[in-house]
């Protein structure tokens, strides 16, 4: 049984009241939305790494609160071992207190620290994003190489995610057949630019962000200047040279490169790496060290595909490049991940890199950029 008396939210005010110290040990972002009033805010671990700093004579009563009165709990029985024996902690914590109808007050902070405490909520809450996690997404560079089925899915949850830097090429306009499946484009965005209505609907919904639109189609001309600075490449291309381009620029600039593709009602999902780990880790190449005849690799516009097939492969590749960012999960590295909706199956086929392969073994040093629309033609 617990040493550390829980008192309700009710019979905490009353101490506090009569002289006793609130401390809420929650982290400041969690504090951002209400702390009971007269609390102090000192995160649980700067409060137990140096409890001397923060705290009274021990012979003052202190009361903990956290969200939900486990950390608060955890913290009291932390600071009796340290010497502090009138330590209590509020059963329930600030939800508690909430559902009490007890006073709430909101902490100083700027419109900018509100906006982030706010907006990455959720985020902040996982020890494996948190504050620093955050802070590092806003830091990076994407370039999503499409605006189209995959590209549109995949751009709406990396703005959402607020990943700050995005860099969307596309050279096509929206056309009224693109709309039941590219989701950044409405019935009014008709005849525009794909990135010019990509940039206004992502900044609607992130207005804080970077979005540099380029609408150029992308060829060997311009592809070293757009990976310039990019920490991560989404393809969302549909069609075999600007796949077999961006592999290869991937490759010689030593950055990641997020594949997807979709046909019908199947989509396929990988990350392909070898650019930093040659011989590790294998390249688009090493999958397809040709490609395949046009009349076995039609595109969505000869053989159609689902609606909501793009939605599910554009995520996926979204989910990668978070994980890329924040260095978190397994990626799929040497992984091809399969997606069969008829059947509502996954499959996952492993992937080993070419020894032989022209671009990414060991050793190899790059060729330069081939003419792609030529070379997938001959096959």
């Amino acid at each position: 049984m617990s040493t550390v008396p829980e008192l309700t939210p009710g019979q905490a005010r009353a101490r506090i009241a009569h002289g006793a110290l609130l401390i809420d040990v929650r982290e400041a972002h969690e504090r951002a939305g209400g702390m009971a009033e007269g609390a102090l805010g000192i995160a649980k671990g700067d409060l137990l790494a140096s409890p001397a700093t923060h705290l009274p004579a021990p012979e003052r009563e202190i009361v903990l609160i956290c969200q939900s009165g486990k950390r608060s709990l955890d913290a009291a029985l932390a600071l009796r071992d340290h010497g502090y024996a009138h330590v209590v902690s509020v059963l329930g914590g600030t939800t508690a207190w909430r559902a009490d109808g007890l006073p709430l007050v909101q902490p100083l902070q700027s419109e900018a620290e509100a906006d982030f405490n706010e907006r990455y909520a959720r985020h902040l809450l996982l020890p494996q994003v948190g504050v620093a996690g955050q802070q590092a997404l806003l830091a990076a560079r994407v370039l999503v190489v499409g605006a189209g089925g995959l590209g549109a899915p995949a751009g709406f949850y990396l703005a959402a995610a607020g990943v700050g830097h995005l860099r969307i090429a596309d050279d096509d306009v929206v056309e009224r057949s693109n709309l039941h499946r590219q989701i950044l484009h409405t019935d009014a965005s008709i005849g525009t630019p794909k990135v010019l209505s990509a940039r206004e609907r992502l900044l609607a919904l992130n207005p804080h962000l970077d979005i540099d639109a380029v609408q150029a189609r992308v060829t060997s001309a311009n592809v070293d200047a757009l990976l310039e600075g990019v920490d991560v490449v989404l393809d969302g291309s549909d069609n075999f040279p600007l796949r077999y381009l961006l592999n290869d620029a991937c490759i010689q600039h030593g950055i990641p490169l997020v594949y997807g593709a979709v046909e019908r009602f199947t989509g396929q999902v990988s990350v392909f790496d070898a650019g930093r780990h040659r011989g590790q880790a294998p390249c688009y190449r090493c999958l397809f060290p040709e490609p395949p005849p046009a009349a076995f690799a039609p595109n969505c516009s000869e053989a159609g595909v689902l609606g909501v097939l793009p939605g599910m492969v554009g995520l996926l590749q979204a989910t990668e490049v978070l994980k890329l960012l924040l260095g978190m999960g397994e990626p799929l590295v040497g992984r091809l991940l399969t997606f069969d909706a008829l059947g509502m199956r996954f499959r996952e086929a492993r992937l080993r890199p070419d020894p032989a392969c022209p671009l990414c073994a060991p050793g190899t040093a790059f060729p330069g950029y081939i003419d792609y629309a030529a070379f997938c033609s001959t096959s």
